[in-house]
């Protein structure tokens, strides 16, 4: 049986290793080492190395499991483990010399996350817990959700669609209703980092379409340790394979869960 809270600590520091080496590569970042991967989606040598690094890590730590990682650098599956890995998580925000960007680590254990890693490089914050802690942290002191009581006493967080703009109307509308009625909007660029917010109360929700696991699966593990709710737009569990995610305080769940439906599940 593995001792989760020690692997957690070994993932941090595996997490803050490879961001020290994301953060002195970033000045030298030029256009032309940035390759496109489809419209609006950016991938540098950066990131690929800095998943190999995370890979080869790893797996001296535990050997036997297998990965989802979103450069495919690894690509082998496990029955019982599998790391679900982002290695840079905000390229776009990183080519552009802008913050945040994150490396984000899971652990998934059959079908449930039992470790979640985010480590937002540029503020040198890490954002951790495992199964059996009895909250989340950040940069070894406990963080907990937000206590605001209702949408219109939130700031909430999104991410714009750069790809799938089929559902780009329903989703302005709903942006329209949240910048009327609540203390207001914000975009990073970072999904991961978006929900490690939303775990130590900096914002009260989060949603999103088009996401993949490797965006949301350690940050919304953090923010259920932390206190607060996790679900797909319907209120469901599909929110780490199911490509959309709502992410709250917990106290404004039912209201925002209901909001993001009437507009997005039109």
């Amino acid at each position: 049986m593995i001792d989760l809270k020690e692997l957690c600590f070994k993932t941090n520091d595996i997490a803050r290793k490879v961001g020290t080496f994301i953060k002195e590569q970033q000045s030298r970042i030029k256009s032309d080492v940035i390759e496109v991967k489809g419209i609006h989606d950016f991938v540098t040598y950066v990131d690929k190395t800095a998943e190999k690094q995370i890979v080869a890590e790893l797996k001296l730590i535990l050997s036997d499991a297998g990965f989802i990682a979103e450069e495919g650098t690894e690509t082998h599956r496990a029955e019982r483990y599998n790391w679900i890995i982002d290695p840079l998580d905000g390229t776009t925000n990183y080519i552009h010399g802008l913050s945040p960007f994150a490396v984000s680590i899971a652990l998934q254990e059959y079908d449930e996350i039992v470790l979640g890693v985010v480590y937002e490089i540029s503020l040198d914050e890490c954002f951790y817990s495992w199964k059996g802690a009895p909250e989340a942290y950040l940069n070894g002191k406990t963080i907990s959700v937000s206590k605001a009581k209702s949408v219109d006493a939130s700031l909430i967080a999104t991410g714009f669609p750069y790809c799938d703009y089929d559902q780009l109307k329903k989703f302005m509308a709903s942006l329209e209703y949240f910048i009327i009625n609540s203390h207001g909007v914000r975009r990073l660029g970072s999904a991961a980092t978006d929900l490690a917010y939303v775990a130590c109360g900096r914002f009260e929700a989060f949603y999103e379409y088009n996401l993949h696991p490797w965006d949301v699966a350690a940050g919304s593990f953090l923010v259920t340790q932390a206190g607060g709710k996790v679900c797909d737009f319907k209120g469901g569990n599909k929110f780490i394979y199911g490509k959309e995610i709502i992410a709250s305080n917990n106290l404004v769940h039912n209201e925002f869960k209901t909001i993001v439906n009437k507009y997005m599940s039109k």
